[in-house]
Formats: C-alpha cells, sequence, structure tokens
C-alpha cells in the first residue's frame, strides 16, 4: 500500500510540474495551507471556549469552587497523559524554538501530528485555567500543515520553508483575524531575509485563513476606542518605553530560571503536581491569572478599572484607587510567573498571549498611576494598547509584528505612533542587553540557530562532521610491513594511511612517501609501528565544524583524522569535502531567500 501511495505521488508531481508553473502551484499550495490553518485556529479557539464555558457556567455543582483552583493543573495532567499515550515514536515539543530549529536543521520538516496534538493540548491546558496562551500552537500546527503539505507535494528546502511560513502567517491572521500581523509574524520572525515574490503566498494564506477563522469563530477580541494620541503624551510614552524594555529582560531571564528549575524534576507528574501547587496559590490571589488573561485587559479597556479586584479575595478594596494600582502591577508579575509555571509543569501554550496581557497591565498601572497624582491626564485605553505592543516586541524582538498585531486586532491604527515608539525603544533595550530573544537563545548556545548577520557562521553550524567523513582510506596494522601491504599501498590513491591497533583505536599515521621510501630496499620488513608518526591533531566525530575549521587553520593541514567517542579510527576529513559541502549548503541558503 504504501508502495503505490508513493508511486501515485510521484506520478501526480511530475504531471504537476509538466502541466503548471511552480510560481502558480506555489499559489495555490498556500491558499490550501491558509484554508486548512485557518480551519485550526478556529477550531481551537471553539474548542477552547467550549471547555471554558462548561467548567465555569454548565457544570453546577455545590462545592465547584472548592476543586476550581485545581482546575489548571487537572489541564496540564490531561496534556501531558494525552503526550504519554498517543505520542510515543516522536518528540512533542511547544513553542515556537522548534519550528525555528526545525528550519535551521531538519530542512523545515516538522512531524506531522503537530498538525491536531498541538490543539488538543493546548485546548485542554488553556481551558482548564492553564496561565499561557493559544498563539503559540496553534502557529506550530499551521507551520506543521505547510511543512507537511510541502512534503506531500515532494518540495524542496526553499519552497517547503515558504509553506511553513504560510501556515505561521496563516495561523497568526486565523486566531486574531489580523492578516496583516500574520505576514510580518511570518517575515520577522521565521524568514528575515525575504525577496518580494515571498509576499505573494504569505498574503494569500493569511488572507485565506483570516476568512476561515472568522466563519468558524467570529468574537472580536479587544474593543478600542480612542480619539487619538496627544502630543504633550509623546515623553510619557517615551518613559512607558523604557520601562517595557527592562520588564521585557526581567521576563527572559526568570524564563530560562523556572524553566531550568523544572527541568531538574525528571517524573512529569511531580512537576504536574508542583506547578499545579503553584498555580492554583497564584490564581487564588490573583484571579485574573486563570486562563489566557484577554478577559481582563477587554475590562480595562472598557473602563471597569475595579474589576480585576472585585473578582478576588480582596474585593473590599476595590474602592481604593491605590490598592487597584497596586494589586494590577503585582498581577503582571504574577502573570510572568504562572505563564511560565504552566509551560514548565507541562501544559502547552506560549508566551505570546501572556505578553500582551502582561504588557496591557503594565500599561494600565502607568498611566492610571499618574492620573491619581492629579498632574497629568493620560489615555489609559491608549498606554494599555501601547503596553500589549511594548512588551510583545520586547519579549519576542519582534517589533513590527507588536505594532501591526496591536494596531489590527484593537482598530487603534489612529495610536500607530505611539505605537512604534514604545515598541522600538522596548525592543532597542531588550536587544542591548539581549542578543537573543526567548525563542532563539536556547538555539543560539547550542550552536543551532540559523543565523543572518553571520552567514559564515550560520553554514558551519548546519554542517555535521559524521557526513563529511572519508573512509575510503587503506587502514594499516601496527606489525603490517610495506612488503605484506604493498598490493593495498600501491593501489591506494591516498598519500596518508591510518595505523591502529588490534582494538580498532588510531594509533598513528604514515605517508606514502615513508612506505615507499623502505619498500624498496633492505628496510621492507620493518614494521608500520616504527615508520609511522604521531598524527597533528585528531578530531572528535562530535566536533562542531567552528572548531574542526579552526584546528585545520591553526594547524596548516589539508586533512584530519577523526575517531569516535573511544579513540576508534572512523575515517578523515579533507578541507575539499568541507568546502564543497559549504558551497552546496550556501546555494540552499540562496534559494531559501528568493
Amino acid at each position: 500500500m504504501t508502495e503505490r501511495l508513493k508511486a501515485f505521488l510521484n506520478e501526480a508531481n511530475s504531471y504537476r510540474r509538466r502541466k503548471m508553473s511552480n510560481t502558480t502551484f506555489m499559489i495555490i499550495a498556500a491558499l490550501i495551507v491558509g484554508v486548512f490553518a485557518g480551519a485550526a485556529a478556529g477550531v481551537l479557539k471553539v474548542m477552547t471556549h467550549h471547555i471554558e464555558q462548561f467548567l465555569q457556567e454548565d457544570v453546577q455543582w455545590k462545592y465547584k469552587f472548592i476543586v476550581y483552583l485545581l482546575f489548571p493543573s487537572i489541564g496540564m495532567l490531561l496534556a501531558v497523559t494525552y503526550v504519554r499515550q498517543f505520542i510515543k515514536k516522536s518528540k512533542f515539543e511547544s513553542g515556537l524554538t522548534p519550528i525555528l530549529y526545525s528550519i535551521s536543521k531538519q530542512s523545515s520538516r516538522i512531524d506531522l501530528h503537530n498538525i491536531y496534538s498541538q490543539l488538543i493540548t493546548s485546548a485542554v491546558t488553556v481551558g482548564f485555567g492553564g496561565s499561557t496562551g493559544l498563539e503559540a500552537p496553534v502557529v506550530y500546527s499551521g507551520s506543521a500543515i505547510g511543512s507537511n503539505i510541502g512534503r506531500f507535494f515532494g518540495l524542496n528546502y526553499r519552497e517547503t520553508t515558504m509553506l511553513l511560513a504560510c501556515g505561521a502567517a496563516a495561523a497568526i491572521a486565523g486566531a486574531f483575524n489580523s492578516p496583516v500581523a500574520g505576514v510580518v509574524f511570518a517575515i520577522e520572525i521565521l524568514l528575515p531575509e525575504f525577496s518580494i515574490p515571498a509576499f505573494i503566498p504569505l498574503l494569500l494564506s493569511a488572507a485565506t485563513a483570516s476568512v476561515i477563522g472568522k466563519l468558524i469563530f467570529n468574537e472580536q477580541l479587544f474593543y478600542l476606542i480612542t480619539e487619538g494620541w496627544k502630543l504633550n503624551a509623546v515623553l510619557f510614552y517615551l518613559v512607558f518605553a523604557v520601562v517595557l524594555g527592562f520588564f521585557s529582560i526581567f521576563f527572559t531571564r526568570i524564563t530560562h530560571l523556572i524553566k531550568g528549575s523544572f527541568k531538574k524534576i525528571h517524573n512529569p507528574y511531580y512537576k504536574i503536581v508542583i506547578g499545579g501547587m503553584t498555580l492554583g496559590l497564584l490564581v487564588f490571589i490573583f484571579p485574573a491569572l486563570y486562563g489566557e488573561g484577554y478577559i481582563t485587559i477587554k475590562e480595562l479597556l472598557a473602563g471597569n478599572y475595579t474589576s480585576i479586584v472585585r473578582s478576588s479575595q480582596f474585593s473590599a478594596y476595590s474602592d481604593s484607587a491605590i490598592f487597584v494600582v497596586t494589586f494590577a502591577l503585582l498581577t503582571a508579575f504574577g502573570k510572568a510567573l504562572a505563564s511560565l509555571v504552566t509551560l514548565s509543569a507541562g501544559g502547552n501554550g506560549g508566551v505570546f498571549g501572556p505578553s500582551l496581557v502582561m504588557g496591557g497591565l503594565l500599561g494600565f498601572v502607568f498611566s492610571y498611576g499618574f492620573n491619581l497624582t492629579g498632574l497629568f491626564h493620560l489615555s489609559v485605553p491608549n498606554f494599555i494598547v501601547a503596553g500589549m505592543a511594548g512588551a510583545l516586541s520586547g519579549i519576542m524582538h519582534a517589533p513590527l509584528t507588536g505594532i501591526f498585531l496591536i494596531a489590527e486586532i484593537t482598530g487603534g491604527y489612529e495610536l500607530m505612533v505611539p505605537l512604534m515608539v514604545v515598541s522600538s525603544i522596548s525592543y532597542f533595550i531588550s536587544k542591548a542587553n539581549q542578543k537573543y530573544s526567548i525563542y532563539t537563545k536556547a538555539l543560539a548556545e547550542k550552536g543551532e540557530l540559523l543565523s543572518h548577520e553571520d552567514k559564515d557562521k550560520t553554514v558551519l553550524q548546519m554542517m555535521k562532521l559524521k557526513y563529511l567523513v572519508d573512509k575510503n582510506f587503506v587502514v594499516l596494522h601496527l606489525n603490517d610491513t610495506p612488503e605484506t601491504r604493498k598490493s593495498d599501498i600501491i593501489q591506494s590513491k591516498r598519500n596518508v594511511f591510518p595505523v591502529i591497533d588490534n582494538d580498532g583505536v588510531l594509533v598513528s599515521i604514515v605517508y606514502s612517501e615513508q612506505l615507499f621510501e623502505t619498500m624498496f630496499d633492505e628496510k621492507k620488513n620493518i614494521t608500520v609501528e616504527k615508520l609511522a608518526q604521531p598524527p597533528i591533531d585528531v578530531l572528535n566525530i562530535n566536533d562542531d565544524m567552528s572548531k574542526v575549521m579552526s584546528m585545520m587553520e591553526r594547524e596548516d593541514v589539508w586533512m584530519l583524522p577523526v575517531v569516535d567517542y573511544d579513540n576508534k579510527y572512523i575515517g578523515f576529513v579533507s578541507k575539499s569535502a568541507i568546502f564543497s559541502k559549504y558551497r552546496a549548503l550556501l546555494l540552499r541558503q540562496s534559494e531559501y531567500h528568493q
């Protein structure tokens, strides 16, 4: 059956290539990706909404609110159980980092199960109150749709990468009803270097997904009523941007701290218990941390400032404006902790949504706090919106995405200048302190990030030594003599011969000149052990290519032997093999940006 399917696909692709131009097919493929990714975004929102509604409204039980704080733990447990029971043959990962890794190291290939597994696990995580967002999972799902459609039609790396980006753009467009932000997100995060023709498939997939997503789940995320911005508020936007920049640095640092702490816990169910207890306590104190948190931002934009306190255990203090501001500030920092605990303990989601919530809360605290002094009057909704864009820009290192996304989902195009000011400054401060975003830092530290600033280093990082080793060498043993191995030595086209012991460990090397010199005189029975010499240097099979090139340059050699962990001989690697692979990868990169 599999062979027949492969034959059918090959025939279909062959027919497609004969009858249809590649440009036309990419447009059709982008539309297909847009339909499926938009449907995925709509289905995820519907699933999550129904779970939330069922738990919060439909379930009527006398002791319901006693276990209310356990719901997030139940959601994480369901997500972890699903992964352990149904995703066994491949690795399950969350967030945007694995997508970037697949582009850098896996030829843009994403496992098929991510199309649905991301939706299921994130729906139960957020639906049961996990304090995270749905955007990263749906982007992962959309990217998987694009990747697998590319693989299904046998497309090359460049085309598959483009469809992967189309899936990501479509997912954002479908989730937020923001096609422009979807396109900008794909270019800024996944395709940092692009050409104008790349816009066409992205635009089509994003527009299609926006329509499909709206058909499935038509609900406005935020409402913003604004009369525009005032010139005398520019200074306050500048100060606020600095605040958001430093908050982004804080969030990035605690991200690695919390995730690192949970990685030390190897039992997944222990993680759920610890994370669930922590999250339950945070939600008990700050109810706004339950779920995505967008409802809180909606209330603040509508002017219901005391709503953030009224639903808490401190509702008696809701009439105190100072308490409201303080409580909102603590909620913003609590959201940072709650979202990271949710993700680290086993829940599926992302920091995309939490970034918006944290930024909105900080915008409220900043503007409403200044208004309480009576010295200034700032537009609270304007600063909430600017905070959302600034936090997203600083945390994700994606200022254009922050600007256009917030402008689209709030209708705040009149605030374009404040959005640009706050987003760019927040990004600049965060970037100056943290070269890499929360998505790219782990990849950069491992040398697995596709960088467009240093192409030489990037291409070297893409190369693996094990694929460059040449094993076509005549291997000599310590007790061999030039006479006994005369035939092999003469027929060899190499001028160097590895010498190993009985266990296969590389001991030394010997050159053809030495062998030929002794082969035709009275020393022809001398053992190889006495002729050989230690190699100038030896490479381990797992050495990265930067180290390989550094060693070759330092020793000024054209070829070096390669061994495994036990020092057993594997083969040689030469500069010519490295340069050939380098040219091939450089060509692939240039195709990627066309």
